[in-house]
Order: structure tokens, then sequence, then C-alpha cells
């Protein structure tokens, strides 16, 4: 099916359009080497083509920046869970996004990072490499909630068995002896407690009665590892979306999970640095200066999400 999808949109792809990995889809795996049979030099060709309007040089410098970026190994310790396993940018770059932006909201609204809870539900590239992060910069990680059932630790769980349940996985799926049934952590996981959480599985997931159990359970801020995380029809703003901006802090996902466009749109910049620091770095700030424009419109921590939808849609029309 994927294939016959590129193959009805590759003009598209080759003139104007832009595409990348999701849910389940891999960049480097599953899209580059289908959109290379059809001719591209990189899914972003489009891009480079059509809001560009690149001149051959120019063509060539920005897709080779791309081709190298996107499946750079990380080799600065700081940015990977393992030199040894030899991950990339695509691998970990949104999962990064996502708790950078729950840092730099604390930095910004006020509050100690070192010691928070979080709630992880969805342990694939995004949620486990948020966690990671997280878990990295002393956030106590207390439960994760995943398709094959789940985990809870009230005091956290430690860096290092964060950083293991990362390795284990397999096909994006949590591994971990003693793991509770889905049945039983979709119980137990919501009234748990926690000041973050970071919804990273499939969109329209989060209904209202587990956002009001978080809310009882402490909840500060949520950081949107999913596109359209909460169970409405709506793209945008549905009533379960709404509630939740109402009565906290919503890191939204055009925000919080830019990582890989981000990437796309780093590399596509003339003579741009291709280094772990330089490409990490650069998402960072992007989301971080995002969060200061939200920021600037008062200092209150809800209604974060329409907020930052009305300034980005004023910038579009």
């Amino acid at each position: 099916m994927l294939e016959r999808w590129y193959k009805a949109v590759i003009p598209l792809l080759k003139s104007y359009y832009g595409t990348g990995g999701d849910l389940n889809v891999d960049e480097i795996h599953d899209v580059i080497p289908i959109t290379e049979d059809y001719g591209l030099w990189h899914p972003q060709e489009g891009i480079v083509n059509g809001h560009y309007r690149a001149t051959e040089p120019q063509k060539i410098q920005k897709l080779g920046q791309l081709r190298q970026g996107v499946v750079k190994v990380i080799e600065d310790a700081t940015f990977t869970p393992s030199l040894s396993r030899k991950y990339t940018v695509a691998d970990l770059i949104t999962g990064y996004g996502v708790a950078e932006a729950v840092r730099h909201y604390y930095e910004l609204w006020g509050g100690e990072l070192v010691g928070k809870r979080a709630l992880i539900q969805g342990w694939g590239n995004v949620g486990a490499a948020a966690a990671y992060y997280l878990a990295s910069q002393g956030v106590r990680i207390t439960g994760i909630i995943d398709r094959a059932g789940g985990m809870l630790n009230e005091n956290g769980f430690s860096l290092e068995e964060i950083r293991q349940l990362f390795l284990d996985r397999k096909t994006n799926t949590l591994i971990a002896s003693g793991l509770l049934s889905f049945e039983e952590i979709s119980q137990r996981i919501w009234s748990s407690g926690a000041e973050i959480f970071i919804p990273a599985a499939s969109s329209r997931l989060v209904t209202r009665d587990q956002v009001e159990q978080m809310l009882a359970g402490g909840l500060e801020v949520i950081s949107c590892g999913a596109n359209v995380p909460f169970q409405d029809p709506e793209i945008f703003f549905g009533p379960t979306g709404e509630y939740a901006d109402q009565h906290t802090s919503i890191i939204p996902d055009f925000i919080a999970n830019c990582g890989m466009a981000r990437v796309f749109a780093y590399l596509m910049e003339t003579n741009a640095e291709i280094t772990d620091q330089a490409i990490f770095g650069d998402t960072s700030r992007v989301i971080r200066r995002a969060l200061e424009r939200t920021r600037l419109q008062g200092d209150d921590r809800t209604g974060l999400a329409q907020k930052s939808f009305e300034m980005a849609l004023r910038e579009l029309v």
C-alpha cells in the first residue's frame, strides 16, 4: 500500500511536496528506499524545488545535506543512550524535541524540572527517546503505558533502567519482565499521579476521563509527542483538547514534536553544519523560540495550545 501511494504522489514529491516517516513507518528503512526507487534524491526534493526554487548547484548542496544529515549516526554520547547501537538523527530527534519542550516550559513559566514525575504513553521512537532525555535531566519516569502493557514505579525508574528499557525495545514495543497487562495498566496509570504527561502513541487516544484523573494527580504540562493526541474527531480543537487546554499547560504537537520536520528545514539551509551538536541544538532553539512567543502572550499556564495555534494561523493567513 505504501509503495502504491508513493507511486501515485511521486509527481508532487518531485515538484512541491515533501514527506517523511511517521507512526510505524521508518524514515530510513521504509520511506527513503521507496522514494529512491522512484528517482528521488530525497523525500524532501519537492520542497527544495517548489519552495526554495533552488538552482542546480543549490539543489545538489541541499539534497546532499539532507541525504547526509537525516541518516547521520549520532557520535556524541550527550544525545544517545548507546554509542554502540549506532542510532541516527532520525531515530531520536523527535523524542529529543518533546523532552526539550518540557525543559523550556519550566524555564519560561517557572518551576524545577528535577524530581518531577512523568507518565509516558507509547514506547516507540518518540516516547522512549523522550523518556530517556527527561530521565537524563532528573525527571522521574513513574509510569509507561504501551500497546503490550505497561509499568509503574511510584519512586520513578532510574536513568539506567529507562536506558535499558529503551535498548530492549523490539519493533517499537515495550519489553520488560513483570509487565502489567494493558487492561491493568490502563486502570491504574491515569490516577497514579504525575506532573508531566507525554502522549506519544497513536492519535486520538487520550480521553476526557484520563485527563481528569491526571489533573487530580497534579498534572502540570502535556508535551504532545503524538499528533492530535486527544480523543476528538476535530483535527485541531475538539472538546477534550479544549478542556485539557483550559485546565493545564499543553505544548501542542506542531511545537513539541517538530523535531524531524525542523531537521529537514535545517538541512536545507545553505552550508548547514552537519554535527550532532548543531542539529540537536537547532531543534531545541526553534522549540524554545516558539514557546517564548507563546509566553509573551501572558503569564497564564493554561490556554497555551490555543494561543500557539492562533499565532501560527495568523502567520499562515
